[in-house]
C-alpha cells in the first residue's frame, strides 16, 4: 500500500501536460492541483495520532485506504479542475496514515534493534512507488492514456486495502483478528499527551529538525512530483518518455540511499547529527545545477546528476529517529508525526509558490522560458541554505547531541 501511495504522491511529474492539455490548466492551476494532496495529508496527520492509538494500525490503514481508492477514482474520471481537486485531496488524506500507521504496527512486531532497520527496509519499498511514477508510467500513459492508467491504479489501490484489511494483524497475538489497544488509555495519557507536544513545541532542537523535514522534502518533491517533469521538457528539451526516465534516476537514488544510510552514520562516528548535516548540504550543492547548469549537460551526466539527487536525498529518512530522540520512547510516534506534518507541508507549500512564480511568466508554445524555472527552484534550495546554516550554529554551539539526550533520559 505505500508503494501504491507513493506513486499517487509523484506522478503529476509526468501527467503534468497531459492535465494541462485535457483539463485546460495553467502552470498556477497545476501547482495547487499537485500540492493539495501535501496539504491534505499533512492535515491529516493531526488526528492521526490519536486516531492509530484507539483503533490499530490495520483498521485505520484500511478505512483510509478506501479514501484513497474514492480519490483516485474521483481523479481518473475528474471533467476539470475543482474535481482533479477534490480527487488528489482525497488521495492525501487516503494515504496519509500508511507509513505512521506501520510503524506503529512494527513496534508490536519487532524489537527496539529492529524496528530501524524494518523502518528503512520500508521506506525503501515504498519509494518503489516513485519507480513506477516515472518512466513505467510515461510508457503505460502513451500507450493507454493517462485516465485508463490510473482506473488500473484505482483498481490495484482497492485490492491491496482488502487484502491488508484481510491479512495484516496489529501484534503477534492478534490472532482473533481484533485491532490491537494500547492498555493506558486513561486520563493519565491524555496528559501525557498535552505535556509532549508542550515539550516539543517549546524545544528548539523540534524546531530545527522541522525546519530539516520542510525544506529538505521541498527540495526533493518539487523535482521529483512535479516541476522536475516540465522543467526537463520545456528548458533541457526532452521529451515525456526520456524525461520520465531522468526522474526514474532519482527514485532509483533515493532507494539506494535510503538502503546505505546506516553505513553513512557508522562512517560519520554514529553521529545523526553529522550525518544529516553532510547529507542536506550535498543536496543543496546537487540541487543548484537546477538554476541552469542542468541544461548543459550530456545525457549521461544529467541522468548521474538526478541520480545524485535522491542519493543524498536519503539522508532525509534520519529526521524520524532524530524526532524520537526528543521525547520519551512512549511519545515517539507523536514526535514523528509532528515532524512528518512540517515533510508534508514543505512538499505542499513550495510547489503551490514555485507554480505561482513560473506562472508569472509568459508562456510560449514550448512553455516557459528557463528563467521561470531557475528562479523557481532557487527558492526552495535558499531555504535549505538558511536551514542548515542554523542546524550547523546549533550543534557548534550547544550540541543537538547533548540537548536530544537530556529529552530522553
Amino acid at each position: 500500500m505505500f508503494i501504491v501511495g507513493f506513486f499517487y504522491r509523484v506522478s503529476m511529474a509526468v501527467v503534468s501536460g497531459d492535465l494541462v492539455a485535457d483539463l485546460g490548466l495553467s502552470a498556477a492551476d497545476l501547482g495547487i492541483i499537485s500540492g493539495v494532496f501535501f496539504y491534505a495529508f499533512a492535515l491529516a496527520q493531526i488526528p492521526l495520532g490519536p486516531l492509530l492509538d484507539r483503533f490499530g494500525g490495520r483498521l485505520t490503514i484500511s478505512l483510509f485506504g478506501v479514501v484513497t481508492t474514492c480519490g483516485s477514482l474521483i481523479f481518473a474520471l475528474a471533467p476539470g479542475y475543482l474535481t482533479a481537486f477534490t480527487g488528489r485531496a482525497l488521495l492525501g488524506i487516503g494515504t496519509a496514515c500508511v507509513l505512521m500507521g506501520s510503524l506503529k504496527i512494527y513496534t508490536n512486531w519487532f524489537s527496539l534493534q529492529e524496528f530501524p532497520r524494518v523502518s528503512g527496509f520500508m521506506i525503501a519499498a515504498g519509494s518503489m512507488g516513485s519507480v513506477f511514477a516515472t518512466a513505467p508510467l510515461a510508457f503505460a500513459v502513451s500507450l493507454f492514456r493517462w485516465r485508463p492508467t490510473f482506473l488500473a491504479i484505482t483498481l490495484a489501490q482497492a485490492l491491496v486495502t482488502l487484502t491488508v484489511f484481510l491479512i495484516v494483524r496489529d501484534a503477534p497475538t492478534d490472532t482473533a483478528g481484533l485491532t490491537h489497544r494500547t492498555p493506558d488509555r486513561g486520563g493519565h495519557e491524555q496528559s501525557g499527551v498535552v505535556e509532549v507536544w508542550q515539550l516539543l513545541v517549546s524545544s528548539p532542537d523540534f524546531w530545527l529538525v522541522a525546519l530539516i523535514a520542510f525544506f529538505w522534502y521541498a527540495n526533493y518533491m518539487v523535482l521529483l512530483a512535479l516541476w522536475g517533469g516540465p522543467y526537463l521538457r520545456e528548458t533541457v528539451g526532452l521529451t515525456r518518455s526520456q524525461s520520465g526516465s531522468i526522474l526514474l534516476c532519482t527514485s532509483l537514488g533515493y532507494i539506494s540511499g535510503s538502503l546505505l544510510l546506516g553505513r553513512a552514520i557508522d562512517r560519520l562516528g554514529g553521529s545523526l547529527e553529522k550525518t544529516i548535516l553532510c547529507g542536506q548540504s550535498l543536496l543543496m550543492v546537487v540541487m543548484t545545477a537546477m538554476l541552469g547548469p542542468a541544461e548543459h549537460l550530456s545525457r549521461p551526466l544529467l541522468a548521474s546528476l538526478f541520480f545524485a539527487v535522491g542519493l543524498v536525498s536519503g539522508s532525509g529518512v534520519i529526521i524520524y529517529p532524530l524526532a524520537r530522540k526528543l521525547v520519551p520512547l512512549r511519545y515517539a510516534a507523536t514526535a514523528m508525526t509532528g515532524v512528518n506534518f512540517f515533510l508534508l507541508m514543505g512538499a505542499a507549500v513550495m510547489q503551490h509558490i514555485m507554480g505561482l512564480y513560473i506562472n508569472s511568466f509568459p508562456r510560449s508554445e514550448a512553455g516557459h522560458p528557463a528563467a521561470a524555472f531557475h528562479g523557481a527552484f532557487r527558492i526552495p534550495i535558499c531555504g535549505l541554505a538558511i536551514t542548515l546554516a542554523l542546524f550547523s550554529a546549533r550543534m557548534g554551539t550547544r550540541g543537538v547531541d547533548a540537548g536530544n539526550g537530556s529529552r530522553t533520559a
